[in-house]
């Protein structure tokens, strides 16, 4: 299986935060879901990507080409959307692709203009008077109007209503039915993860949390609920981001780990979202138990 974005040991330090040895891949003809909670390091991959942030150490390569090396190369073959709309204001769609054409060698007008009208977008409206849905759409047939083989989409769905949201996402299952392209989008809202990602990476605290198949991920880990008393102290150290509450507790268990457990402890299958939740969780319970150890 060909891969149409690879990460090896990215490492990327900022006052206060660093990548830490970040490395996934993502295949030719499929969508990867990049989640992690605010402030994990999802936007700092992106730009390391696109060679907008210089990375301390480790290698990209996008197309097989050098993430860097190949920058103005690989950029012609990219599409990127971002979650702010990062064109003139003033300008409407047909000054828009007035502008952009000359930027890309496969630029092509009247593909531009088919997408304008199939999104329903005015081509003589200043772009500043779109809805934020519109806006979205526009830079969509932007990022499709010079036959990108990979787009990357920062947010793309955050503050869209729920009717765009499903629009993009029909988008994007549309795009990748060319088995040679491929999405990378990150996204705090994780029923579009779940409903359209192929591949999951979970990135957190700069770290990957995990990467592979969205059918691995969930299927590796159960949510348990129960009388404390019930589990043995073993189980209890298995269990991550554990809760305790006055009636019971509520805990992350990997599957492996579920042999044992009495027929008292409810369990069912972990979504993408309580994932994320138990992350945190543990997270604060170790930031915890370090100070109290201090």
């Amino acid at each position: 299986m060909e891969n149409i974005l690879e990460i090896h040991n990215l490492n990327k330090a900022y006052e206060g935060f660093a990548l830490q040895d970040v490395s996934f891949v993502l295949p030719k003809g499929y969508i990867m879901g990049f989640v992690g909670e605010n402030g994990s390091g999802k936007t700092t991959t992106i730009r390391s990507i696109l060679n907008m942030a210089k990375i301390d150490s480790g290698k990209i390569s996008v197309f097989g080409l050098d993430s860097v090396k190949d920058t103005i190369t690989i950029k012609q073959r990219l599409g990127v959307v971002f979650d702010s709309l990062y064109l003139a204001q003033h300008l409407n769609a047909k000054q828009i692709e007035q502008q952009l054409k000359p930027f890309y060698k496969d630029w092509d007008s009247a593909d531009f203009f088919r997408r304008i009208e199939d999104f329903g977008l005015p081509d003589d409206k200043a772009i500043g008077d779109f809805s934020k849905g519109m806006k979205m759409k526009l830079m969509v047939a932007v990022a499709l109007s010079h036959k990108a083989e990979l787009m990357i989409l920062d947010e793309p769905t955050s503050g869209l209503d729920p009717v765009a949201r499903d629009e993009l996402l029909d988008i994007l299952a549309e795009y990748i039915e060319d088995e040679n392209r491929g999405v990378l989008f990150s996204t705090h809202i994780t029923a579009d993860v779940e409903r359209s990602a192929d591949y999951v990476t979970i990135l957190h605290a700069g770290k990957v949390w995990f990467t592979g198949t969205k059918d691995e991920l969930t299927e590796r880990f159960a949510v348990i609920k129960g009388d404390e008393a019930e589990l043995t102290p073993e189980k209890r150290e298995k269990c991550i981001g554990f809760h305790a509450y006055r009636n019971g507790f509520e805990a992350m268990l990997p599957r492996t780990e579920l042999r044992g457990l009495p027929e008292s402890i409810d369990l069912e299958k972990a979504s993408i979202d309580e994932i994320l939740v138990f992350i945190a969780k543990e997270d604060k319970h170790e930031r915890d138990h370090k100070a109290d150890e201090a």
